[in-house]
């Protein structure tokens, strides 16, 4: 199939059916028919297992169980230092940045607006302007448990809706403004470096975002936008390293810094593989 017709496709299928319909699928404890799902998948992705706090694929009751598996003590050291931001997830670097004018690489000739990433809010977008990005893609078989680079307090969650395109890499370079029209999670915290925001894109199959403060998140009841602001006094903390969400099955974060506030890992580009714990970058203390 040519990359044309993928992209056409995923135009004309209806994406929020079958996102759903896979998630009944991979929520339900459907015995041999969910082992054998699993390890099909385990083959087709050469998922290493042995990382898995239970290496066995009979011992998950459906396929969600199996693809938010939590891994062995251990097995993801945190990097040390309470400057030393700490790689949020297992994946890959899409791209990461400078924002450029409130604009957000998405690739070689398309952007997209922080504004819009965000929900839309001015207000909200305004720490960032001028700040920097990092886009991370989580292919299937990677870990899908999401952590802090940092430690933080939740201040915002808003749920965004819209579109459920794939956000593989051939998307992302054909489709505008993908991570700004996608139905999202967007996280916003208060930190030692200031506002910080964490987007956890949902895309096509993603049966579900959960976060670890509020549960599943999408699907939500509805197609409009929902905000949870918090108060800083019972708001949750979440120290660095500490999961703040998952996805059921793959997709992207998209993490946000305020301008002078952070310098992200210089070793790090697109393409990079990313492991989460490792180094993804420090805090800038004489910031602007």
């Amino acid at each position: 199939m040519t990359d044309h017709l993928k992209i056409l496709l995923q135009y004309l299928l209806p994406k929020h059916l079958l996102s759903r319909l896979v998630g009944r699928l991979a929520a339900a404890r459907a015995g041999a028919l969910t082992q054998w799902l699993i390890r099909r998948f385990i083959d087709r992705y050469r998922v290493d297992m042995s990382e898995a706090a239970q290496p066995d694929p009979e011992h998950y009751q459906s396929f969600n169980d199996f693809f938010t598996r939590p891994l062995k003590a251990g097995a993801r050291p945190l990097v040390p230092g309470d400057e030393i931001l700490a790689m949020p997830v297992d994946g890959a670097i899409s791209q990461l940045a400078p924002i450029q004018q409130g604009r957000i690489i998405q690739a070689k000739g398309h952007d997209y607006s922080a504004r819009a990433l965000l929900g839309g809010e001015h207000a909200l977008a305004a720490p960032f302007m001028d700040g920097d990005f990092a886009t991370i893609y989580l292919a299937p078989r990677d870990y899908h448990r999401i952590h802090m680079p940092l430690d933080g307090v939740l201040r915002t969650m808003i749920y965004v809706p819209g579109e459920l395109f794939s956000v593989n890499p051939l998307t992302a370079s054909r489709v505008p403004g993908l991570f700004a029209r996608n139905e999202r999670v967007v996280c916003l915290f208060d930190t030692a470096a200031g506002p910080m925001a964490m987007v956890l894109v949902g895309a096509t199959i993603v049966a579900s975002i959960e976060t670890a403060w509020a549960g599943t998140v999408t699907p939500p009841p509805g197609k409009r936008v929902q905000r949870w602001d918090y108060d800083p006094a019972t708001a949750p903390r979440l120290a660095k390293g500490e999961e703040m969400g998952r996805f059921k099955l793959g997709s992207t974060v998209v993490c946000l810094f305020g301008p002078g506030r952070v310098a992200l890992e210089p070793s790090l580009e697109p393409g990079s593989p990313t492991r989460m714990g490792t180094a993804f970058g420090r805090i800038l203390r004489d910031h602007p």
